[in-house]
């Protein structure tokens, strides 16, 4: 009788994936396509594009009239797909990025397509530095033969602006960052104009930079936004995007340089949306059309030939969306896509004057389009009445009831998802699941009113609430079965898994987190070096870690820390190299369900980054994705698996018994320093010259230094006394153990704050008045430590250290009264030139523990042992910026 049930049970189940189309492979999902981002050269005279060689997606190039079969490559790498390249303005390069195994640390380089080379022309490295990432700002009309780029090289966190000859890679300073700021602009001359930087309440500025001047014209709240696109012909006015006070949704505007006021120019004609994009002539630098981004692309064409063009293109071309991916100087000849929910696309030659089109290519001509699944734009209402857009994908040729769902979160999360051709969408549809993509609040596009409502609400709060409700919604409407819903998502869409697992245990059958962090607390203190200019913009839409009580809502938001409430079977996926989230991220919650002994499978790629990028591990991580959904949500599963897929899968694939979290030598190795050499210390004066760039202010000021020896209450001290002249004008004094140089008593006088400090048995007690305002101070640590600014130089100056050598130092902190932990280490010996002088000096510089952030930089004669030098990164909630004190003769 069981027998014949289960035989019954299982013939009403292949009844119903019957009715399914038949299984794609899923190589012709994600397998690199044949061709991919055509674009035709300025001159006209070739067609380039992207194609694999040997397996790994590489630059080709033909003639125009050649077949793609004649074409020739242009570059040949076997480690890691090029994505993306452009040509220079006159034809004769093409330029492309590449990092090293997806640590987004980009180099440029340039490539001439009319030279021969065996396989491939050799490309010029124009940016030859490592562990240093390029940012393209802009390819001159006027100087086609130059490009300019921003690199970090000299500061981590920031990007100085160059000039690049494309024929001899020969690169000149155009300015350097020394004022915190984030994005530079520049007008169609290729001058540097304008600025872009955050301002300490979390707002934005953008800065007039004419003249070597930096000067704020606009500003904007932390709930606003507002950002340049380009200058008028007479570099006198520019087209911006803001939506600056009363405006929800952001506007296209015109600035006017010399008057400093905006003038209206377009915003969603529907107000459903944020403004789009603009695209201008080359040629007349008029507006050719506007697009927006509603549930679909709206077009809205400003130039009567234009409009003629989209006209003819949409009665030529099948139905889509169309793009315009490339075209000519003389703009007369366009290379257009056009693609939908279930068309990865074509691209197509198209001769204005003629008005003929012409097939160049389909991305993916053996996927079976008539198999594939329509996404439906829907919507479903929060629990709070917020109405919430999202994209609905449902598998073809059955009944949409009791299906099983995977809910495909967004990364960012300050970004959205489309309406179009969704590689993942279109997979798990084809496997029989229903996809829901919800654009939570907090997703771009919708206006800062819906943005700002997912404000510091991640993982327990209305973001995740969002998630929640659209599988409710999908329970409610009949289209989930209740018991195989699955959350699965990259980048924020991880955490967002993690958190859905976490935080609604019993709401999830399992989970697949692709590059997701565990604990926010670990992410904040691990972002990359150049994100520091933007860092207010996370303590404003995610949380502050130096506000304590926000610092616990974080902790209270991470999954990391609630990992035992999770039920649900997971799969992590990680790149080794994720420069964003770091692999730490997932180690970290692979170890703890591993300790709770709950079901978890583990994917680490060792030469990937932020998601995957090479064909092969992106095939095994589908590969993974297919069979797990299907072992708990009994989904459908292509058996088939390519042998060089298998043994990649086996080889990225992970013994969670044997994961450990990587720890950093330069903190497991750094002893605590208890007590210092009062001996390197010599009484006498000096003075110093302060200069400070923070906020778009430069200052400049002098410091006065008188070090004496003393006694107090019969006890052997030092007493250091820092006058300050100019705009912050006071005496700071301080008093440390002439031994030991541990302190005793801090005294601060500046014209905005007095206060008083002393030093007892490892407690700091004592008071700081701003206007008032009156804050006690009371730390105490169980370990002996020094104070900041002064104490922490005299402590340093007086370690001998060898070179690389690490030590670990307790530093009271006042800004947020409590001991910091730093890290000092000896970078090696030097020569430098200051005050008209040359000095052989030691350079030791000063590391955050916590957060692994160098902040401050000193320089001491390796003689005398004086201080010659310092640098001190200012914290973004301070403006950011540098302070550089450097001696006076």
């Amino acid at each position: 009788m069981k027998a014949v049930f289960l035989t019954i049970i299982l013939g009403i189940v292949m009844n119903i994936y019957a009715q399914l189309p038949p299984i794609i492979d899923r190589e012709l999902f994600f397998g690199d396509p044949e061709i991919s981002g055509a674009q035709i050269s300025p001159d006209g005279k070739y067609i380039s594009f992207l194609k694999p060689l040997n397996n790994v997606r590489n630059i080709w190039v033909k003639e125009r009239n050649q077949k793609f079969e004649e074409a020739k490559p242009l570059t040949a790498d076997d480690k890691r797909p090029i994505t993306g390249y452009f040509w220079s303005r006159d034809s004769r390069y093409i330029l492309y990025v590449q990092d090293k195994g997806g640590d987004e640390n980009y180099r440029v380089y340039a490539i001439d397509p009319t030279q021969k080379g065996d396989p491939v022309p050799p490309a010029l490295d124009l940016t030859p530095m490592n562990n240093v990432r390029a940012m393209i700002i802009d390819v001159p009309h006027n100087k086609p033969n130059e490009i300019i780029i921003g690199l970090n090289d000299r500061n981590p966190e920031l990007h100085d602006v160059y000039n690049i000859n494309l024929t001899t890679g020969e690169r000149k300073l155009i300015r350097q960052n020394d004022e915190n700021i984030a994005g530079w602009i520049t007008d169609l001359e290729g001058k540097l104009r304008l600025g872009i930087r955050m301002l300490p309440d979390g707002g934005s500025e953008i800065l007039s930079l004419d003249n070597d001047k930096t000067e704020q014209i606009f500003s904007v709240s932390s709930e606003e936004e507002a950002y340049p696109i380009r200058f008028m012909p007479d570099g006198k006015k520019f087209y911006m995007v803001s939506n600056k006070g009363n405006a929800d949704k952001t506007e296209l505007l015109l600035f006017d340089l010399s008057t400093g006021k905006t003038e209206f120019i377009e915003k969603d004609p529907l107000d459903e949306v944020d403004f789009g994009n603009v695209l201008f002539s080359e040629i007349t630098n008029e507006i050719l059309a506007t697009t927006y981004e509603g549930d679909r692309l709206r077009i809205y064409p400003k130039n009567k030939e234009v409009e003629k063009d989209l006209n003819v293109l949409r009665e030529k071309l099948p139905e889509g969306e169309i793009s315009i991916r490339s075209e000519t100087a003389d703009e007369r000849v366009w290379l257009v896509s056009v693609s939908r929910d279930v068309d990865p696309g074509s691209v197509y030659i198209y001769d204005r004057n003629l008005k003929e089109a012409e097939l160049l290519y389909k991305s993916r001509p053996n996927l079976p389009t008539e198999h594939l699944a329509n996404m439906k734009a829907v919507r479903y209402e929060a629990r709070d009445g917020l109405v919430i857009p999202a994209y609905l994908t449902l598998p073809k040729g059955i009944e949409h009831k009791n299906l099983p769902v995977v809910m495909f979160i967004h990364g960012g999360p300050w970004a959205r998802d489309f309406w179009g051709y969704n590689s993942y969408a279109q997979f798990l549809a084809n496997r029989g699941y229903a996809v829901l993509q919800p654009n939570f609040r907090g997703s771009t596009g919708y206006g800062k009113k819906f943005l700002n409502s997912g404000n510091k609400t991640w993982g327990r709060g209305a973001m995740q609430h969002d998630i929640t409700d659209g599988v409710n919604w999908l329970i409610k409407e009949g289209i989930a079965d209740p018991k195989r819903i699955s959350i699965a998502g990259g980048s924020y869409g991880g955490y967002a898994t993690l958190a859905g697992l976490a935080f609604t245990p019993d709401l999830y059958a399992c989970g697949f987190s692709i590059v997701g962090p565990s604990s926010i607390l670990t992410l904040l203190n691990s972002i990359p070096p150049y994100w520091a200019p933007v860092k207010k913009m996370f303590d404003i839409r995610v949380g502050d870690m130096n506000d304590l009580k926000e610092k616990e809502m974080l902790k209270f938001q991470s999954p990391l820390y609630y990992a035992n409430q999770i039920k649900a079977p997971l799969y992590v996926v990680q790149g080794a190299n994720d420069p964003r989230v770091k692999k730490a991220e997932s180690d970290q919650i692979v170890i703890a369900l591993r300790e709770h002994k709950l079901p978890v499978e583990y994917m680490v790629a060792s030469d990937e980054g932020h998601g995957f990028a090479g064909v092969e591990n992106r095939l095994a991580m589908t590969v993974a994705m297919e069979q797990f959904l299907a072992k708990h949500l009994k989904g459908r599963v292509q058996v088939e698996v390519r042998e060089a897929i298998a043994k990649k899968l086996n080889e990225i694939t992970v013994d969670i018994n044997n994961v450990e979290l990587e720890k950093k030598e330069e903190i497991k190795d750094a002893e605590y320093i208890t007590s210092f050499n009062g001996g390197k210390i010599t009484p006498g004066k000096k003075s110093y010259l302060f200069k400070i760039s923070t906020g778009g202010a430069n200052i400049e000021m002098k410091m006065h230094r008188d070090i004496t020896a003393t006694e107090i209450n019969g006890k052997k001290v030092f007493v250091i006394l820092d006058e300050y002249t100019g705009m912050m004008a006071g005496k700071d004094s301080l008093i440390v153990d002439a031994s030991t140089l541990l302190p005793i008593e801090m005294k601060l006088r500046k014209p905005m704050a007095v206060v008083n400090v002393k030093f007892e048995n490892n407690k700091a007690e004592g008071n700081m008045s701003m206007g008032p305002q009156n804050m006690p101070i009371n730390v105490t640590y169980e370990k002996a430590f020094v104070s900041e600014g002064t104490g922490i130089e005299l402590a340093v100056r007086s370690l001998d250290l060898s070179q690389g050598e690490r030590v670990e130092i307790g530093q009271f902190e006042l800004r947020a009264p409590k001991i910091k932990l730093q890290i000092a280490e000896l970078k090696g010996i030097e020569k430098i030139s200051t005050g008209g002088k040359d000095f052989d000096v030691r350079k030791i510089t000063i590391t955050e523990k916590e957060s692994g952030n160098e902040v401050n930089t000193y320089w001491f004669d390796n003689s005398t042992g004086d201080l010659i030098k310092m640098e001190t990164k200012l914290p973004a909630n301070m403006g950011g910026g540098l302070l550089i004190m450097e001696i006076l003769p």
